[in-house]
């Protein structure tokens, strides 16, 4: 097992006290933006830090990789031009979509690589 890539140790402990026995985290990337703190990758869900809340609350949001519908990279450019170049993820969850926005084209490609694994070998 590897060590969980991260951005932040206080979001690292976070996703590491809420594990079910025998999980394992992948990743942890902050995340910028209005309504998402971070998002924790682990073999078995994925966890987002949800601050859309009325009333300044937050959510720590489970999503089951089996619930995951689709995995969108969201650009404002040509898909003629790189791919990852934008830094936002959209994971569609029945009628409901999570965006996520990160500092760098490497963290999009690599949840968007964790999640597509996940959602097409299970």
């Amino acid at each position: 097992m590897t060590d969980p890539v991260f951005d932040r140790k206080d979001q690292l402990a976070q996703i590491q006290a809420g594990l079910l026995e025998g999980e394992s985290i992948i990743a942890v990337y902050d995340a910028t933006g209005v309504s998402t703190g971070f998002i924790g990758l682990t073999d078995r869900r994925v966890v987002i830090m949800d601050k859309s809340f009325v009333g300044e609350k937050i959510a720590l949001t489970s999503i089951p990789y089996s619930r995951i519908s689709s995995v969108s990279v969201v650009s404002n450019r040509s898909f003629a031009g790189q791919f990852f170049s934008s830094g936002t993820i959209a994971i569609h969850v029945g009628t409901s979509v999570y965006e996520c926005v990160f500092r760098g084209d490497e963290k999009t490609h690599h949840v968007h690589q964790v999640i597509m694994h996940h959602i097409t070998t299970s």
